[in-house]
């Protein structure tokens, strides 16, 4: 299975860097996002502080639900997905290439954008740059792997476009709540770390992957 990951994974990465039409219209969409915020507070105000690590999540949510609607429409195109289905000894094997890219993507996209969340919201982020970095991966990981399963529901339905938001925001709550607890402790003006929020996010990431291994083969097949 290792083989076949890294495999799809490259073809994920090579199919995203020719074209880069995914990462940049994210990154735009997100800055735009950061910028309207940032209008709304006063940014050398206390509050400023205390909200920045929800609008932070909450830009980041929108730019999962942009980056995750075409994870398999693309394999849609020529019955792509048979293909490699028919291509791999473990059907688990597509999943985890999937959801590594997503996660690839949407942390560097994350990283891209918190100097300029630090600049427009006069948040220091680079003395905690490394708490902030496991955070990011752990939730981007959680918002990848439900994402991922989600988007092979919604790829076969007809209001695609409508349904994995619908599916996606209900079941993502908990990672942005535990996200954003954990980012607000990290930007308080005396940062520390919630660790009952990192080992919630770091649950929620070994259950779903778990339930992923079991029903992934399923999720294909319907």
């Amino acid at each position: 299975m290792l083989s076949n990951t890294t495999a799809l994974l490259g073809k994920e990465l090579r199919t995203e860097f020719r074209s880069r039409e995914l990462l940049t219209t994210t990154v735009v969409f997100i800055l735009v996002i950061v910028v309207l915020f940032s209008f709304t507070f006063d940014p050398t105000s206390a509050e400023s502080r205390r909200f920045a690590g929800s609008l932070l999540w909450l830009a980041f949510l929108f730019a999962a639900s942009l980056m995750l609607q075409p994870c398999f429409l693309r394999e849609q195109n020529n019955d792509t997905l048979s293909a490699l289905r028919l291509s791999v000894a473990d059907p688990f094997a597509i999943f985890v290439a999937k959801l590594a890219a997503n996660t690839l993507f949407l942390l560097l996209t994350e990283v891209l954008m918190l100097p300029v969340f630090s600049i427009l919201f006069n948040v220091p982020v680079f003395p905690v740059f490394g708490q902030l970095v496991v955070v990011l991966f752990l939730g981007s990981l959680g918002v990848s792997i439900a994402g991922t399963a989600l988007s092979a529901i919604s790829a076969q339905a007809r209001m695609r476009e409508l349904l994995l938001p619908l599916l996606l925001l209900p079941l993502l709550t908990p990672v942005l709540v535990a996200s954003t607890y954990v980012t607000i402790g990290l930007l308080d003006r005396a940062p520390y770390m919630e660790w009952k929020g990192i080992g919630f996010l770091a649950t929620f990431d070994v259950v779903f992957l778990t339930a992923l291994w079991l029903f992934g083969e399923y999720l294909l097949e319907e």
